[in-house]
């Protein structure tokens, strides 16, 4: 109603953030294996799915930009006393095995450290499990007739092989999924946000693979 052209910054780390999501996110950092974290992830992707669905279908042919995970994975562990207790009660560990999980995985700088893309070049599960979730929505959506727009954006690349590694995932996974649809020309886009001052040095190289750009420049 007031104009707007598209949604510029999907952000999904709020959609786990939520009451009945952040256990299965705790559940995914806390896995002693990868199977163990895939099955957290598969229960997240249906609920991701759902949300991008919702999103789809307002939007109405208008681009969406969907930033994949984020923040650094100590944001989405307890701090408080009471809190890490009873989580460590929940995960049958003990507090001070928590408290050293919660010290390990928090990050002194607040962009450089292992967040992003760079936490998912360590965890490709969860890019491949957002992935599956936009598109999976994607085709759901197409297949009432509505047209949709989906931009997926990498975040925190720092360099070209950053980007490429994640874009290779999304690719895969996008190709997989409409294929199997019959939508194999349903248009979409995998870009970045240059937040770093790496990425900003480096965004030649970058733009090559890169289909949009968007700019953090707040954080830059």
């Amino acid at each position: 109603e007031f104009g707007a052209q598209g949604i510029g910054l999907c952000r999904t780390e709020h959609m786990f953030f939520e009451h009945d999501r952040i256990p299965m996110m705790q559940q995914m950092i806390l896995a002693k294996s990868k199977e163990e974290r895939i099955k957290a992830l598969d229960k997240l992707e249906v609920m991701q799915k759902e949300d991008f669905v919702g999103i789809f279908k307002a939007m109405k042919g208008y681009p969406v930009t969907v930033r994949l995970l984020d923040p650094p994975l100590h944001e989405f562990l307890p701090h408080k006393k009471a809190d890490v207790e009873a989580l460590a009660q929940k995960a049958k560990i003990t507090y001070e095995h928590l408290m050293d999980i919660i010290v390990g995985l928090t990050e002194v700088n607040p962009m450089l450290g292992h967040r992003g893309c760079r936490l998912m070049i360590t965890y490709p599960e969860i890019t491949e499990m957002q992935s599956r979730a936009i598109f999976e929505a994607v085709v759901l959506v197409a297949r009432k007739g509505i047209k949709v727009i989906p931009e997926v954006m990498i975040p925190l690349a720092g360099d070209s092989k950053e980007f490429e590694h994640q874009k290779a995932i999304v690719v895969g996974i996008a190709n997989e999924v409409l294929e199997k649809a019959g939508l194999k020309k349903q248009h979409y886009l995998v870009g970045t946000m240059i937040e770093i001052p790496r990425a900003a040095l480096l965004a030649d190289q970058i733009a090559k693979e890169a289909e949009f750009f968007s700019f953090g420049t707040n954080d830059l």
